[in-house]
């Protein structure tokens, strides 16, 4: 009876994890248990329904229902092998103190994950793949209104005594549909000591190609910036907010990053989470062909730093400033916060300012 109880907990998830248990080792198990317990239940209606016809895999993971034990042997013998090629290309990510979870998608190293996980460009990264040793990686790119981050690894794979990185393909996200079955992967809780990725499977719930693939895989901190997999071991998404609720689980589409891959490449700052826009406060002379300020607002960030109508600024962040709409881009490159250099011209003299970015709720 002790041992039923202690079953039950760990289904359920109300077991504590101390020091004699691994959290990820948990997961697994209760996986593992919730597919043995399924065969189980399942088990008379195969014997009953059984036939020796080959189990319609494609049919049963696109939404079908599985009718006997023949399906749940196949299914669990191709989840079996689709995790042993998923794993080694998911990798666990440390930005700093920040730390969550990617995606090796290229032989040469280019490593998909959240925005949120790695916040900016050009930062070292250290990333800790599946048997536990770390590489050297740097950010790229971040797109962070719709979640969207990129590292490229900068150690040579020969680290892990390779010729090339291990990595899975990018998917087509258009071609995701309510109701299909598909695997997530990470690293729950954080970089942990010889701690080898997670696998969870689940169902997507819902689609929109241009912000979110909603699933029902269980996910915790820490697996942000994941991959979502189909059932071929293409990536689909990437994994975004995840909620306090079993069906509020958000991924970026993947194709997000095959659209903006130039600029997430490049290394380039764009957008800006929802709810946290951030903000300079001055309007420009829409007869101006350059960016002359026509008001500034109260209590912004720009008339606490001094700017002035009439002002012509021609340097934000170290970048030159060709008209109003180019400011108004490098500004939503920037973190609320962040404090900026602004160069600008007054009456025939040029002046230099610091800004701290103000955050504008929505």
């Amino acid at each position: 009876m002790r041992f039923v109880r202690l079953l039950a907990r760990i289904i359920a998830g109300t077991l504590n994890v101390d020091n004699r248990y691994s959290r990820s080792a948990i997961v697994s198990l209760r996986t593992a248990i919730c597919i043995a317990a399924l065969i189980a239940v399942c088990s008379p209606l195969g014997r009953a329904a059984e036939n020796n016809e080959p189990a319609n895999l494609r049919s049963i993971f696109s939404g079908a229902v599985p009718v006997n034990t023949t399906d749940l042997r196949a299914m669990q013998s191709h989840l079996q092998d689709l995790s042993a090629r998923v794993v080694p290309a998911t990798v666990a990510v440390q930005v700093g103190p920040a730390q969550g979870s990617g995606v090796i998608i290229s032989p040469d190293g280019y490593v998909l994950t959240a925005a949120h996980v790695i916040m900016r460009p050009k930062q070292n990264a250290t990333l800790v793949m599946s048997d536990g040793r770390a590489v050297r990686a740097e950010t790229l790119g971040v797109f962070r209104t719709l979640d969207a981050g990129l590292l490229k690894i900068t150690d040579a794979p020969k680290t892990l005594d390779r010729e090339t990185w291990p990595f899975v393909p990018m998917g087509d996200s258009e071609n995701v549909k309510p109701g299909q079955w598909c695997l997530a992967t990470g690293h729950p809780g954080g970089v942990q000591a010889a701690g080898s990725p997670v696998v969870r499977l689940g169902r997507v719930l819902s689609v929109s190609n241009d912000s979110a693939i909603d699933t029902d895989c269980t996910l915790i901190g820490g697996d942000s910036g994941g991959p979502l997999f189909d059932m071929e071991g293409n990536v689909v998404g990437v994994h975004s907010r995840i909620g306090g609720s079993l069906t509020l689980n958000l991924h970026v589409p993947v194709n997000v990053y095959r659209g903006a891959w130039e600029r997430l490449e490049a290394g380039e700052s764009w957008g800006y989470v929802p709810g946290n826009r951030p903000f300079f406060g001055v309007q420009g002379d829409a007869g101006s062909s350059v960016a002359k300020v026509a008001q500034v607002f109260r209590g912004t960030p720009a008339e606490k730093a001094g700017i002035e109508v009439g002002d012509i600024i021609t340097k934000f962040a170290g970048k030159e400033v060709t008209d109003f709409e180019s400011l108004k881009a490098m500004v939503e490159a920037q973190e609320p916060g962040q404090s900026v250099d602004v160069e600008l011209r007054r009456d025939g003299q040029r002046l230099q300012f610091k800004v701290a970015i103000g955050r504008q709720r929505e």
